[in-house]
């Protein structure tokens, strides 16, 4: 808590100091901002994605938004090649760019190497190499950012080239040949690991199914126990744990015999990624639950041992939760939810 109130102090200086600048701003005359370094300071606040300095500063001086760099590239064209969404919204703010909208802008700025917005977009992200998401994802975030530049330009600028004769699309498929690469290695990697424990486990639970607890009756071969209650809830767990987990060896099957195309790392790969995870989850859980009753019908009375065992089988579920969940809500948060 005292960290938080102590960051909540210093954003409040920040902000303090920022209104000061900007009241100083306004005072300058042409020349004056490149001489105190605010022009610099509006391309490095476009990298960091720091969108209050920015909204301050062009208030102050709306000329200041069109600064531009040594390689002229303005601050929609580092907002684009360090992905910082909210800075390169700006661009569809008419309050921002005048009334005529995100065209203008597009057909007016190539930096010195001939690369519209649309090229820079198709470079691989700066900090990519420090990465938090595992290829795969990260090839993912590198075609829906392509994706969002694209939808703001005019159609013609998607087949011009830059000063190399190269399109967009050849900058992308380029820059980022070898993160398709660690992409499919590590999709296959995890399916070829996940698809070991779905098939012991399928193997498993087809052989409960024929040697359920306590047996048959020798002479009409009837189970035991098929009118406990408990029984139900083992033939139904083991059912159920035995189609998830044959559903999640398909998956990865097909996992590991994709194209690894561009296009697959978009919406095919991570989805059936997706699905498998938490198909093989429910058979680990129905698993777990048709051992649990498969004791309850042997050991009726003793509830201690019974308890015990029950608490026990949960540790499995709980060494899954952080393992293998937490890879299937970063797959469905990036797949499902940006939409």
């Amino acid at each position: 808590i005292r960290e938080i109130y102590n960051q909540k102090i210093n954003h409040r200086r920040v902000l303090e100091i920022l209104d000061c600048w900007s009241e100083k701003i306004q005072e300058f005359k042409e020349s004056e901002p490149r001489e105190a370094s605010a022009l610099d300071a509006m391309l490095q606040a476009a990298k960091n994605g720091n969108i209050e300095f920015i909204d301050a500063m062009r208030k102050a001086n709306p000329d200041l938004l069109w600064a531009i760099d040594k390689n002229r590239r303005g601050i929609f064209s580092h907002a684009i090649l360090n992905r910082r969404k909210a800075v390169f919204q700006l661009i569809h703010d008419p309050t921002v760019i005048g009334s005529n909208g995100p065209m203008e802008i597009v057909s007016s700025r190539k930096d010195v190497f001939g690369n519209s917005l649309l090229h820079l977009a198709g470079y691989l992200e700066p900090s990519c190499s420090q990465r938090r998401y595992s290829p795969a994802l990260q090839m993912q975030k590198e075609i829906l950012w392509f994706k969002t530049v694209e939808s703001a330009v005019h159609p013609k600028y998607k087949e011009a080239k830059n000063n190399e004769d190269k399109t967009p699309r050849e900058v992308f498929t380029e820059n980022h040949e070898k993160l398709v690469k660690e992409g499919a290695t590590w999709a296959k990697e995890t399916a070829e690991s996940f698809t070991l424990v779905a098939t012991l486990i399928t193997t498993i639970m087809f052989a409960a199914a024929f040697t359920v607890p306590g047996g048959n009756n020798q002479d009409s071969g009837i189970p035991l126990f098929l009118k406990d209650k408990m029984f139900n809830v083992f033939i139904i767990a083991d059912a159920i744990s035995l189609f998830t987990s044959s559903t999640s060896v398909l998956l990865f099957i097909g996992i590991l015999t994709a194209r690894f195309a561009e296009k697959d790392f978009l919406k095919s790969l991570p989805l059936k990624l997706c699905f498998a995870i938490f198909a093989l989850f429910l058979s680990v859980v129905s698993m777990m639950v048709a051992f649990c009753a498969s004791l309850a019908m042997l050991l009726k009375g003793n509830q201690g041992v019974i308890i015990t065992t029950i608490s026990l089988a949960s540790i499995p579920v709980i060494v899954l939760v952080p393992s293998q969940l937490e890879l299937f809500f970063e797959i469905f948060k990036s797949t499902i939810l940006s939409d």
